[in-house]
């Protein structure tokens, strides 16, 4: 049974920084496209960036050029390097595993001074 593990949520200062991972247990994870989304209060979950299992990679307008998306197939896992945070981007962030439409649990990112 496939699970998503997410972990490196937290509070930060405005231009900080975060990483956030997300583990996929069982090989379908090398075969599929992961994104991670992203829920504020009140609104609709959104992309924030995603990546095919070929490595390309697409992000939401509001963070290119601060966050980045990555893959280690050899660890079943997806990063997000989110820098020069801001406020804005408070939400709980899920990260997305395409060929089976599999959400995470979830983790809060707060964004605060």
């Amino acid at each position: 049974q496939v699970q998503l593990v997410e972990s490196g949520g937290g509070s930060v200062q405005p231009g900080g920084s975060l990483r956030l991972s997300c583990v996929a247990s069982g090989s379908i994870y090398r075969i599929s496209a992961m994104g991670w989304y992203r829920q504020a209060p009140g609104k609709q979950r959104e992309l924030v960036a995603g990546i095919t299992s070929g490595g390309s990679t697409n992000y939401a307008d509001s963070v290119k050029g601060r966050f980045t998306i990555s893959r280690d197939n050899a660890k079943n896992t997806v990063y997000l390097q989110m820098n020069s945070l801001k406020p804005e981007d408070t939400a709980v962030y899920y990260c997305y595993l395409d060929l089976i439409r599999m959400w995470g649990q979830g983790t809060q990112v707060t964004v605060s001074s």
